[in-house]
C-alpha cells in the first residue's frame, strides 16, 4: 500500500510528516525505480528539496498555505516549467520553446506544489516508444516488460511508484487514461475547456486536455478544484464557474442512474469481464442503478477522430515533417506520411460527425447520469508488441471517443488481469459535470482498495 496525496497533506498539516520528508521519500523511489522504469526525464532534486524547506518553514510560522502545500508533483514533458526546457520527448522541437511555467503549472506552485521533474512521453503526445532516440523507454513497474501506456507514461509510472503524489497529463486519445489503466492509478480527463492549455505542445487543437493523475479520485479532484478556470491566453478556455469538487465526495451515489457499454470485442483479455461485473455490482450495492446503453456513433467518432488528429498533428509539424523527418521517432514519421492523405473535405465531414454524435449523446444523458466502460479490453501491453503502427492494437483501448466528444471521464482501477496486470474502468459524464464524475468514482474507491496497490517493482527495489 501507499499513501494517497489527500492523506500526505492531512499529515502534513498536523504535522505527522513534513515537506521534506515526503520529497525525501520521493527522490529515495525516483533513485531506486528510474532506472527500470524511466518515469523522468529530468529531476529536479536540488530545487525540490529548495521549495520542500521552504513549505515547511511556512508552516512552522503558521503562515497561510494552498491545498497542494508542499506535495511533491510531476509535469508532463510536454507542458513547460521554468527548470528545464520541455522537449516533448523529441530531437525535433527547439528548447527556446519553452518560455516559463505554463498556467497550469503556475497554479500548482501557487497551491503549494512542489515539481519533482518533468516526467516522460511518447514524442509530441502520440509516437510509439523508438530505441534508437536518445530518451528513455517507459515501462510498466507491474511488469517491466511491457507499455506503461501513453502518452501521459512517465506520470502513470511514477505515481504507481510513489516517485511522486500527483501529475499533470494530457489526454487528446486517451493518453491520460490509458497509462492509468494500465500503472494501476487514477486519471482524470475534464470538460474540454475547463483547464486551460497555454503553454502546453499542441497534439490536436480542439482535442487537448490537461488534467489531473494521482492515486484516487479524491486526489484528482483536489487538483482539478487548483487547476480549472478560465484564462484569457488560451482561446479554448471557458468562463465557467467552478464547483467545489471535494465537497462534492459524498460516498453516497444513491439514485445514480449508471448506463453500461461493455465495449466487449474478440480481442478481451478475460478477466475484463468479471472485473466490469465485480464493479457494477459494487456500484449497485452503492445505491445506483445499473442499466445497458449503447453509446451513439461509436465507430463512426473513432474514425472521425482519426481524421482530426491528422489534420490538427500535421498543421503543427508539417513543416518539420518537410525537412526533418528521419528525426521523428519511426511511428509518427509512418503517422505524418499517412495523414497527408487526408483532405480538408474529410476534416470538415469529421466535424459533422462529431456533431452530429455530441447531440445523440447528449440525448443519452437524458436518460443516464453517467456512463461506464472499460478504458482497455487488456491490461498493459508487450513493449515488443507495439511496432510501429497503432492499427494493430489501438481496438482494444476504449479512450477515443471521449476525446471527441469533450465530457469528463475518470479512470480507475478495477482489478487485475491473471499475470497481475491492472484493469481501468471508464466512468464518464455530462459536460462540466465532473463532479458527479467524482463522486462515483469516489464512493467507489471508499470500499474498494486496487487503486493503493504497489506494484512489486517498487515493494521490492525500495524495501532493498
Amino acid at each position: 500500500m501507499t499513501t494517497t496525496l489527500t492523506d500526505a497533506a492531512a499529515a502534513l498539516r498536523a504535522g505527522e510528516t513534513s515537506s521534506v520528508e515526503l520529497v525525501e521519500q520521493a527522490i529515495a523511489v525516483a533513485d531506486a525505480t528510474d532506472a527500470e522504469v524511466g518515469s523522468f526525464l529530468a529531476r529536479f532534486v536540488d530545487s525540490s528539496l529548495a521549495a520542500a524547506a521552504a513549505a515547511d518553514e511556512a508552516l512552522t510560522r503558521g503562515a497561510e498555505v494552498g491545498p497542494l502545500h508542499g506535495i511533491p508533483l510531476g509535469i508532463k514533458d510536454i507542458i513547460t516549467t521554468v527548470e528545464a526546457p520541455s522537449t516533448a520527448q523529441s530531437l525535433i522541437l527547439d528548447p527556446a520553446w519553452s518560455h516559463g511555467d505554463a498556467v497550469v503549472v503556475s497554479r500548482l506552485r501557487e497551491a503549494g506544489g512542489i515539481i519533482m521533474g518533468k516526467t516522460t512521453t511518447m514524442e509530441f503526445a502520440i509516437g510509439i516508444p523508438d530505441a534508437s532516440k536518445p530518451f528513455p523507454i517507459p515501462r510498466n513497474p507491474w511488469n517491466t516488460d511491457r507499455w506503461a501506456g501513453g502518452s501521459s507514461s512517465g506520470s502513470g509510472s511514477a505515481l504507481a511508484t510513489g516517485a511522486v503524489l500527483g501529475a499533470l497529463g494530457t489526454d487528446t486519445g486517451g493518453s491520460i487514461r490509458i497509462p492509468a489503466a494500465f500503472c494501476g492509478i487514477t486519471g482524470l480527463m475534464q470538460t474540454f475547456g475547463r483547464v486551460p492549455k497555454s503553454g502546453c505542445v499542441p497534439l490536436g487543437y480542439s482535442l487537448d486536455h490537461i488534467g489531473p493523475m494521482a492515486r484516487s479520485a479524491r486526489d484528482c479532484a483536489l487538483m482539478l478544484g487548483v487547476l480549472a478556470g478560465h484564462d484569457p491566453s488560451d482561446a479554448s478556455s471557458l468562463d465557467v464557474p467552478v464547483p467545489d469538487y471535494l465537497a462534492a465526495l459524498t460516498g453516497d451515489v444513491t439514485g445514480l442512474r449508471i448506463g453500461v457499454d461493455r465495449l466487449v470485442g474478440g480481442d478481451d483479455d478475460p478477466a475484463i469481464s468479471g472485473a466490469l461485473d465485480a464493479a457494477t455490482d459494487v456500484l449497485a450495492s452503492l445505491g445506483a442503478e445499473i442499466v445497458d446503453v449503447q453509446l451513439p456513433y461509436y465507430t463512426e467518432v473513432l474514425a472521425a477522430l482519426g481524421a482530426l488528429v491528422a489534420g490538427e498533428m500535421l498543421a503543427y509539424h508539417l513543416p518539420d515533417a518537410q525537412t526533418r523527418l528521419s528525426d521523428f521517432v519511426a511511428s509518427n514519421r509512418l503517422g505524418l506520411g499517412k495523414h497527408t492523405f487526408y483532405t480538408g473535405a474529410d476534416y470538415v465531414q469529421a466535424q459533422r460527425v462529431r456533431r452530429v454524435a455530441h447531440r445523440a449523446l447528449t440525448a443519452l444523458y437524458d436518460d443516464v447520469d453517467l456512463v461506464l466502460t472499460p478504458t482497455a479490453v487488456v491490461g498493459a501491453l508487450r513493449l515488443d508488441d507495439l511496432g510501429d503502427d497503432f492499427s494493430t492494437w489501438f481496438s482494444r483501448i476504449h479512450t477515443p471517443y471521449w476525446d471527441a466528444m469533450g465530457n469528463p471521464v475518470i479512470s480507475v482501477p478495477m482489478g487485475y488481469t491473471a499475470a497481475g496486470l491492472p484493469l481501468g474502468l471508464q466512468l464518464a459524464g455530462r459536460a462540466f459535470d465532473e463532479a458527479t464524475v467524482l463522486r462515483a468514482a469516489d464512493a467507489y474507491q471508499e470500499v474498494t482498495d486496487s487503486h493503493l496497490e504497489q506494484p512489486p517493482l517498487t515493494t521490492a527495489t525500495v524495501a532493498a
